[in-house]
């Protein structure tokens, strides 16, 4: 006869936050150390405000790309037209304020729609045209470089002897508190995005259509519906980044976005291993940029040759899907033991007996 189990090996083994605090700070904890080796390495020239003030100025729009990247990856879609897309926005801004002559808070406005409208229409084709979000975007895409080269007839759009409206440029090129404005965008959007992601209903609903389509489907979230409003907020971020883009570089160039398509998903995959490890979210997406930043330019200060900037996204890309699938392995791992470990419901209340009588079994 064998003896019964002893109550320490039923208990449910206590969960150790130290692995969840290691998986979600340790992007933030890597930026720290990379700051610490550069700033030793390089102590004159890392360790300095010219190099904040280059970074949070150089790497804002990868960082809004990077959030703009990230939001269709929660319903488990990608869309790879945002460097067309963002190519196409800034050459429509240029040429609404260097040919056509529109104000330009109006223009903005305009390639912000415009941009909203392109995402509904990646959404429309992916869901209601059963089209994998892979194929359907890279051929809006296509599309999108043809339409920019059409606009610019293959050169460049240079503003005349006056140059561009002064505050036009300043969306981009000022300072606010000290510190490079396009950095409190990226700050902005980020806290606009995780507030919609983790403490509203319309981020909770994402983030079940994109871990099980399925499922969402069976408990009412109309699936395609909120795939759609994925794809609109990030052609509404592609519009604003192109803005920026465009007030940055003042000219405008029909092949330029597409350098910004490997930081974007980089960024984006990247971002899904941190603070919440194993799904996408804003404040990961904003850590891994950090990272990234941090990174390429210690790396430039280094005097490392231009070849190193692919290479460098390149393995970090390889590097991000991989630790995304593991953290999201991980995380279903872990909620499958939560789900076991957890007590057993109580058997429901028998049924009531006459005069403290046994109950007799039900008819």
């Amino acid at each position: 006869m064998t003896a019964p189990p002893s109550p320490s090996s039923t208990r449910p083994r206590p969960h150790r936050p130290g692995g969840h605090l290691v998986g979600a700070y340790g992007l933030l904890a890597l930026t720290a150390l990379l700051v610490l080796v550069f700033s030793l390495a390089l102590p004159r020239t890392f360790p300095t405000l010219d190099t904040v003030d280059s970074i949070l100025s150089s790497q804002s729009i990868p960082a809004v790309l990077a959030l703009a990247a990230m939001v269709p990856i929660v319903t488990g879609a990608f869309d790879l037209s945002l460097g067309y897309g963002l190519g196409l926005a800034h050459v429509m801004v240029m040429r609404l304020l260097v040919h056509d002559g529109w104000p330009w808070p109006l223009a903005c406005l305009a390639v912000i729609a415009g941009g909203t409208a392109v995402g509904v229409l990646n959404g429309v084709i992916v869901e209601f045209g059963r089209i994998d979000s892979f194929i359907a975007t890279l051929g809006t895409g296509s599309m999108m470089y043809a339409v920019t080269g059409w606009i610019t007839d293959g050169g460049r759009i240079v503003p005349g002897p006056r140059g561009l409206p002064a505050g036009f440029t300043g969306l981009y090129d000022s300072t606010f508190l000290g510190l490079p404005v396009p950095a409190f965008y990226v700050l902005a959007l980020g806290l606009v995005l995780w507030l919609l992601l983790e403490r509203l209903p319309l981020g909770r609903y994402l983030y079940v259509v994109g871990s099980n389509p399925r499922a969402a489907d069976l408990v009412g979230i109309p699936v395609r519906k909120y795939t759609v409003y994925a794809f609109a907020a990030s052609g509404l971020i592609v519009g604003i980044a192109g803005v920026l883009l465009a007030a940055e570089q003042q000219i405008g160039n029909p092949s330029v976005g597409l350098d910004y398509l490997l930081p974007a998903f980089t960024g984006a995959l990247l971002g899904s291993t941190a603070i919440k490890p194993g799904r996408p979210n804003a404040l990961g997406t904003l850590v891994a940029v950090a990272v990234l930043a941090v990174g390429l330019t210690g790396i430039a200060q280094l005097g490392a040759d231009f070849w190193t900037v692919p290479l460098f996204y390149g393995g970090t890309l390889l590097i991000a899907v991989g630790l995304a699938g593991y953290a999201a392995r991980r995380r279903l791992r872990t909620g499958s033991a939560a789900a076991r470990d957890a007590p057993a419901a109580p058997p429901p209340p028998s049924s009531p007996t006459q005069e403290g009588g046994t109950a007799g079994p039900a008819p």
